[in-house]
């Protein structure tokens, strides 16, 4: 008997998720765009041929999502929003908690992301951005004799300078929220690690090496610096398989 093709489990897909997709498909394509209007709930229920209660729930997702905005007692149509930093935030959020990516897969981000934006930063700062740096460095080493949350902060502080530098909104959106996640999966294990000092003082003084770069204008040395003390801060928290991938990030 000839073996068959192994097909793996389907998921059941409810109505109001493919209004969903449809509506965010039309508004990738540009069908749709901020300020338009969807045609009115009893419009929607003859065109998609559902429910109301269906149509109700596909635009509370929509709505959730920052997509449409509904008002009570508006004859019109649900608007379609404009985009926000807010919206997108929240979508990476979703994917970065609820769609199933790994520590690595997060860390590995974070390692381009901050490389990049710092290499960026150290053809783009001025001088008093350069101060900011360095004051974030001062923080970051007060912080170590208080705790890990402290010192965490202060270390957001640095890369939110890192980000403004850059000048991209996305880099700065995509790094607080990779960041936030990652911490929040492995940042009780820093906080009560045996060696969490040994590893702040050791990060910090990758900081410092990272501003010294940018200051003597080396963006390459200043992102793989960077890259370098994410590799040694979050590594142990990796499966030693999967860190293959993010050794090949530092190495030249």
């Amino acid at each position: 008997m000839t073996k068959g093709p192994q097909f793996q489990p389907v998921q059941p897909v409810r109505a109001y998720q493919r209004i969903v997709e449809q509506v965010e498909d039309a508004l990738a394509r540009g069908d749709l765009a901020p300020g338009h209007r969807l045609p009115s709930e009893r419009e929607l229920v003859t065109q998609f041929a559902v429910s109301r209660s269906t149509v109700r729930e596909a635009l509370r997702v929509l709505e959730s999502n920052g997509v449409v905005r509904s008002r009570p007692g508006d004859p019109n149509g649900p608007e379609i929003l404009p985009f926000s930093q807010a919206a997108l935030r929240k979508q990476m959020v979703r994917l970065a908690r609820v769609d199933k990516l790994t520590l690595s897969e997060l860390i590995g981000f974070r390692m381009i992301m901050d490389g990049a934006a710092i290499q960026v930063a150290s053809g783009l700062r001025t001088p008093e951005q350069l101060t900011e740096m360095e004051e974030t460095l001062v923080a970051m080493r007060a912080a170590i004799d208080v705790d890990f949350a402290a010192f965490s902060e202060a270390d957001l502080a640095f890369h939110d300078v890192i980000a403004q530098i850059s000048r991209n909104s996305l880099i700065q959106i995509c790094n607080e929220v990779v960041r936030g996640v990652v911490l929040s999966l492995i940042s009780d294990k820093i906080a009560h690690a045996p060696n969490s000092r040994a590893l702040m003082l050791e990060s910090l003084q990758h900081h410092a090496e990272v501003v010294e770069a940018i200051r003597s204008g080396n963006g390459h040395a200043a992102a793989r610096i960077a890259r370098q003390n994410m590799y040694d801060y979050y590594a142990g928290y990796v499966l030693e398989r999967e860190r293959e991938t993010l050794r090949a990030l530092i190495d030249d």
